[in-house]
């Protein structure tokens, strides 16, 4: 094999008598001249990882090998007394009868559910709470853990969980238990220019996440870790706050301390129906007999989702488990016990140091599901070792850690890792049954944020909310087809891959797609739509009509070998960006918003959430009179945008409204709010069955035509009259379009611009489309994607839910006043605190930012995307919401929310207007101008390239 490298491995055994070590060969195979990616033909792989497998197959089917039910992590202690701590793993386990009663019961003994049985306990609650388990305390993926403890996530809500999980050991410290934390540091390193500008923005991020973090060159990450090979590596990121932990002995120290404040734990307790009444919680049936509650927390781990399934109505709780594996030599000599915790993206893997050890792991890039067969009902949780699928993990360690070539073999574990089908964990009150509790696919890094999942569903049980907007991990953000069994199988070979890959800004899944559709789908595939996919919708974000490799929809068929492969028929073009600079896709857009702002252009609204709601008489208007912050008792054939308020006046749904008639309104929101503002209305339905909520949004195709030229290709289409007199803004009509009658027609576009919303039943939505297309054709008419959509919106200082609003926003901090009816005397959620509001001076306001052209070139430059730091005068005053290239205004605009230093009020319009503004990008500041409302656009644009403007200031 030319140009190959063989290293050798010793692996210790059990099974060949004292002191025998097998020694077997692994292939890894370097390019010539060797300094390159490791790389492995298929067969050297196969043939060599086989012969480890047999080599070491007495460790994995029954031979003389580790006890695998024991946790991963060892702690001795000796290493406890070192601290003068205890092990509450020395300590008999709390475990009781099932109770009579009880107000909380927590299904799940693990890191999840002792953290929150003890954080119920502080609040009172530790005598009305049981803990029971199917098992053993700590038995479930609990014993497979890493035990990193990391501050730098996916979100600045995760950010602030892990934080709320890092104190709460110290603070089971204080009270005389071992955790295992050590501070000893997370170091992730680059191989890549494109990982490194990503460490870069995730340095500038951290000032808004208060994270310890540092750029560091190739010496620096020496002098930190001198085990790891340098030469192939750009730089680092340095976070000196993370640490490690056991997960097993903070879960049991939790389980003794809250079962000394009331709490009862039950093992060997198996959950057979939740019971229901009337949409709520009324108790729990299980192997030892019933138990009546108020609240459930499902907090099973990888069995989450078949508990769901044990209530009428079922809970939908989408996750699958994927083989997950963790690798432990035997104690090595040049590793410290300081050593930091390595992460290598670029080769997938991690390691840290365990008691001398290595306990190394990873994401490989396509994972392997676990019990593909179905729910894993009696499953092992020590799955069968597969040496052939960690060979990817195995070959990343052996790259950046050459020592651990000489290090002796202990185990390699494999367990059932749960994820869910976006990779985000799932927290929050279940959308079917009232006081159900959900907290599960933590991707493994339970231990990591156990903590701060305690405090949250406490929060739920004891006040209703949690103190901080928790979307991006609410279960709300799913429906029930994301539960889909197939659909989770094909999603989870993808999703723990995606966890070590550079996060470019509008990443898609190429898993699960095509699975909703509009009946003008294959229309917008001819015309050359890149889609995304949002609440399983596609939907197209720009149109080129050039041929590119088409993406794999996800659907499989399975061939006479076994082997599944994608159909050739089921492919799909998906909007990539894959930079974080100018996107290939920046002139295509452009022309499209062009169109929107000068001709006309047609874009597909159909994935927006839709509810119709009605009475036999009036009682629709109290209700959502009750819901609305904003006066809806408006005449028929009006619509009128509100939010819907929270009781601390954060926005739970921002939207608009259509009077259909005197007792039916319709109400629109953004697509990610479907499951979320149905869920709220629900909640809030009359117990008298007065009113009625339906969820429509799969019954209507949605069309905006939208451009100065849409009255125009209207008038050729319907024989009504069209003027502003007849079809003034914010009304709608039925219009026959073509030869489709009575088309639901809104004068509102949601971005600004001139144009109109057809509402159109799915029958006659491919007539209808043909139609408008085919008429607008004598002016200039283009398809619209939602890149072009989003910057004709954020031109227009319009702030979207989910993307700058959530439940936290009010309608002050985001200059909305005048569409509360906080002055009459009708009541509506939320008011109460609004009025208080109206008094107290304003922490927060959300602004707009005109990056200086002279300053940042959007060629060149890296791009705000979002997320990105915003300073005043020097000092960190806040974060970007949402960016895009301004086309009217030849520069980068982006929205945000400011507030003071100190977080204090006095955030007046002055404040704001007096401050010097730059926007951090990757460690680089870019001065900014504030306003605090949109600027005049020009009325004609020049595409990039042509003679430039005169553009307002």
């Amino acid at each position: 094999m030319s140009g190959s490298l063989w290293s050798r491995w010793r692996v210790a055994g059990g099974a060949g008598g004292a002191g025998r070590q097998p020694r077997i060969l692994v292939t890894r195979h370097l390019p010539s001249g060797g300094s390159g990616s490791v790389h492995s033909t298929p067969n050297s792989c196969c043939q060599n990882t086989l012969r480890w497998r047999h080599s070491v197959s007495m460790m994995s089917t029954g031979g003389v090998g580790p006890d695998l039910s024991r946790p991963t992590i060892s702690a001795t202690a000796t290493e406890a007394e070192r601290v003068g701590l205890r092990n509450a793993s020395e300590e008999p386990l709390p475990s009781l009868t099932l109770p009579d009663q009880a107000r909380v019961v927590i299904c799940g003994g693990g890191a999840q559910g002792a953290a929150i049985a003890y954080k119920l306990a502080q609040r009172g609650l530790g005598p009305d709470t049981v803990v029971i388990d199917k098992g053993e305390f700590g038995g479930g993926t609990t014993w497979h853990s890493s035990g990193l403890v990391g501050l730098l996530k996916f979100s600045p809500v995760e950010t602030r969980l892990s934080r709320i999980s890092r104190d709460l050991y110290h603070e089971l410290e204080a009270q005389g238990y071992y955790t295992g934390w050590k501070p000893v540091g997370s170091l992730y390193v680059a191989q890549t220019k494109e990982r490194m500008h990503h460490y870069r923005r995730l340095k500038s991020e951290a000032s808004g996440r208060d994270v310890d973090c540092q750029i560091l060159g190739r010496d620096g990450i020496g002098a930190l870790c001198p085990i790891i090979k340098l030469d192939d590596l750009e730089g680092g990121l340095w976070v000196p706050g993370d640490g490690v932990a056991n997960p097993l002995e903070i879960c049991l120290a939790l389980t003794q301390l809250a079962s000394r404040q009331g709490v009862k734990f039950v093992s060997n307790c198996e959950v057979e129906r939740v019971e229901v009444q009337n949409g709520q919680v009324q108790g729990v049936t299980t192997n030892q007999g019933y138990i009546p509650c108020d609240h459930f927390v499902n907090t099973a781990g990888y069995w989450s989702r078949y508990v769901g399934t044990l209530s009428y109505p079922r809970v939908h709780v989408p996750l699958h488990p994927a083989e997950h594996y963790f690798l432990h030599t035997k104690p090595v000599a040049n590793l410290p016990p300081n050593n930091p915790v390595v992460r290598d993206p670029d080769s997938h893997i991690y390691f840290r140091e365990n008691e001398g050890r290595f306990l190394a792991g990873g994401f490989e890039p396509k994972a392997k599901p676990a019990f593909e067969d179905g729910f894993p009902l009696g499953g092992p949780r020590d799955l069968t070792v597969d040496w052939d699928h960690f060979y990817v993990l195995l070959e990343g360690l052996l790259k950046r850690v050459p020592s651990m070539e000489n290090a002796i073999l202990d185990r390699l574990t494999n367990g059932p890792e749960p994820f869910s089908p976006d990779g985000q964990w799932i927290l929050g009150q279940a959308p079917e049954v009232k006081q159900y509790y959900v907290a599960a696919a933590m991707r493994s890094i339970g231990v990591g944020a156990a903590g701060g999942v305690g405090e949250v569903i406490a929060d739920y049980i004891t006040k209703g909310r949690t103190p901080f907007d928790m979307y991006n991990l609410d279960i709300q953000r799913f429906l029930p087809l994301h539960n889909n069994r197939k659909f989770l199988r094909d999603r989870v070979r993808e999703v723990p891959g995606l966890i070590y890959a550079i996060p470019y800004p509008f990443s898609e899944f190429k898993t699960g797609r095509a699975l909703r559709t509009s009946p003008i789908f294959t229309k917008l595939k001819e015309a050359g739509a890149r889609f995304n996919q949002v609440m399983g919708y596609e939907r197209p974000m720009y149109f080129e009509k050039e041929s590119l490799e088409p993406n794999f929809l996800g659907l499989e068929y399975i061939k006479s070998d076994g082997e599944r492969e994608p159909k050739p028929e089921d492919t799909l073009n998906i909007a990539k960006s894959n930079t974080f600079y100018k996107p290939s896709w920046f002139s295509i857009v452009e022309k499209e918003f062009i169109a929107a702002r000068e001709k006309v252009a047609l874009c597909d609204y159909t994935s927006f959430a839709k509810m119709d709601i009605w009475s036999s008489n009036l009682e629709v208007v109290d209700y959502m009179q009750k819901l609305c912050s904003n006066d809806v008792n408006i005449p028929i054939g009006s619509i009128i945008h509100t939010g819907m308020q929270n009781e601390e006046g954060g926005f739970e749904n921002d939207c608009s409204v259509a009077r259909l008639a005197e007792n039916r309104y319709m109400l629109m929101s953004p697509s990610i709010q479907q499951m979320k503002s149905y869920s709220w209305m629900k909640k809030h339905l009359p117990l008298d069955n007065s009113v009625y909520l339906h969820d429509v949004t799969s019954l209507y195709t949605s069309l905006c035509l939208m451009g100065p030229k849409s009255l125009g290709v209207l008038e050729k289409i319907t024989d009504m009259q069209l003027d502003s007199k007849a079809f003034p803004f914010f009304t709608f009509k039925y219009l026959d379009i073509g030869c489709a009658p009575d088309i639901l027609t809104m004068n509102i576009t949601h971005t600004g611009e001139l144009g109109c919303v057809f509402y159109i039943p799915n029958e006659f939505a491919l007539h209808v489309f043909e139609t408008l297309f085919e008429a607008g054709q004598e002016f200039g008419i283009k398809h619209l994607g939602y890149y072009a959509m989003r910057a004709l919106r954020i031109e227009k200082f319009y702030a979207f839910w989910g993307q700058d609003l959530d439940s936290n926003s009010t309608p002050k901090d985001c200059g909305r006043n005048y569409r509360v009816k906080i002055h009459s005397d009708i009541d509506f959620i939320g008011k109460e605190r609004l009025a208080q509001m109206e008094k107290e001076g304003r922490k927060k306001i959300l602004v707009m930012l005109l990056l200086d052209r002279a300053e940042h070139n959007y060629e060149a430059d890296p791009w705000p995307w979002g997320n990105e730091p915003i300073f005043r005068n020097g000092h960190y005053v806040g974060t970007v919401t949402t960016a895009s290239y301004g086309f009217s205004l030849k520069r980068h605009v982006a929205l945000g929310f400011v507030h003071r230093q100190d977080d204090q009020d006095g955030v007046t319009d002055e404040w704001v207007r007096s401050g010097d503004y730059e926007i951090e990008i990757a460690g680089t500041r870019y001065p900014a101008k504030v306003r605090l409302s949109p600027p005049v656009l020009p009325a004609r644009i020049e595409a990039e390239g042509s003679e430039k403007l005169d553009l307002p200031k």
